[in-house]
């Protein structure tokens, strides 16, 4: 494993800077505290920065030589609506927030790659540094993108990594084409009319319509799409009534639909209101169809998804480069993809347990209320994102 000394010295540095900030969650587009943290350090090390893309975005931005050819590099910083079951000292403290899915740790490693490149500049063109807000279900991407990142930081491509529990440290995974799914909510409202419960054929039952849709959806799935189409339809609640002899007039469903592609998207988004209109119509109920679109798939573009593996495959070796299984997790980098080439890969965080004075659960998954970010991966990543820099702008 080829790791940067000078990275590998500063990281108990960055590692106080990543526990601060774990102690200090803030969600979605909120995050003034950690944007502050972030700018300052970075000014502290020379490092101009632009502030405010996205509402608390921070890019930073290192130049080098006289090549015009610039280059992203991502992390994100808001955390999660939970509270933390860990006891260590850098626990959460602000109460229902917690940093459950290690974007502390991306900041820390971005932070430990932007302290060597702002001392060494061992590459010719521009490094922007974009810290953005909003990942956990804010779309700060797509909000970066709006308030201008791309144009007032024209790159040639931008890079994004996860820690990803259960890999082990200091492996990674990627693989061109979808790799995350686009992410998409429903909610569906059917109207009939109540009655006694002993005498529903005075009313129009709303609840056998709703179990004709959760059976009906999933043939959407077996039925419609092609069998090798990756699609998923959950529902995940349904609301109605509030006594255990009335018919309830009304009866709501949500829930979630997956895909890797947009076009399979649209054919779900069809099936699914024409199924739900027209089986309400069936049973004489009325009914409001939503569908809301959150992220869209995440695809990777192969010769930037190509780069990446060089590169890393230089610094951990072949074996350690394993090939991603794509998952129907959904993830706002993708709207960075939509609009410039990129890759968007993994890096092992070890089996999640414990090494703080947790509870010793044992291995913990994202968004887990005992997770924490493995402090050994910030040479690592710091290290992986300058060989990235320097590799792209020789």
């Amino acid at each position: 494993m080829k790791l940067i000394d000078s990275i590998v010295a500063t990281a108990p540095e960055i590692q106080a800077l990543r526990r601060d900030i774990h102690a200090h969650p803030e969600l979605c587009f909120k995050e003034e505290r950690t944007s502050e943290l972030i700018a300052k350090t970075l000014e502290s090390w020379g490092i101009p920065v632009h502030r405010g893309l996205g509402t608390t975005g921070v890019v930073g931005i290192i130049k080098n030589g006289t090549s015009n050819r610039a280059v992203g590099l991502r992390a994100d910083i808001d955390a999660l609506p939970m509270t933390e079951h860990n006891k260590f000292p850098h626990a959460s403290t602000f109460p229902g927030k917690m940093h459950a899915c290690g974007h502390d740790g991306h900041t820390a490693m971005l932070l430990a790659a932007a302290k060597h490149l702002a001392q060494h500049r061992n590459f010719d063109g521009t490094v922007y540094l974009v810290f953005q807000p909003a990942e956990e279900g804010g779309g700060g991407a797509r909000e970066m993108i709006k308030d201008g990142l791309f144009k007032l930081f024209p790159m040639e491509a931008i890079f994004g990594a996860h820690n990803w529990p259960g890999m082990p440290a200091g492996a990674f995974a990627l693989k061109s084409g979808p790799v995350f799914a686009s992410s998409n909510e429903f909610k569906i409202t059917l109207r009939g009319k109540g009655a006694h419960g002993a005498m529903p054929h005075l009313g129009i039952d709303p609840v056998p319509v709703a179990c004709q849709l959760v059976q009906g959806f999933q043939t959407i799935i077996s039925r419609n799409k092609k069998p090798l189409d990756a699609g998923v339809i959950s529902v995940t609640m349904i609301h109605a009534g509030e006594a255990t002899n009335v018919v309830p007039e009304s009866c709501e469903l949500q829930g979630t639909v997956r895909t890797f592609t947009l076009e399979l998207l649209d054919l779900i988004e069809q099936r699914m209101k024409t199924m739900t209109e027209a089986t309400a119509a069936a049973f004489e109920c009325s009914v409001d169809f939503e569908f809301r679109r959150n992220y869209p798939p995440t695809i990777n573009h192969p010769a930037e998804t190509e780069f990446a593996r060089r590169v890393l495959t230089e610094m951990v070796g072949a074996e350690q480069v394993q090939e991603f299984e794509p998952t129907m997790g959904a993830e706002d980098f993708s709207y960075f993809l939509l609009e410039k080439p990129g890759c968007y890969f993994l890096i092992g965080n070890g089996d999640g347990t414990h090494r703080h004075g947790g509870h010793g659960l044992g291995p913990c998954t994202l968004h887990n209320p005992s997770y924490d970010f493995n402090d050994e991966l910030i040479p690592l990543g710091g290290s992986m994102w300058v060989r990235l820099v320097e590799s792209w702008l020789k």
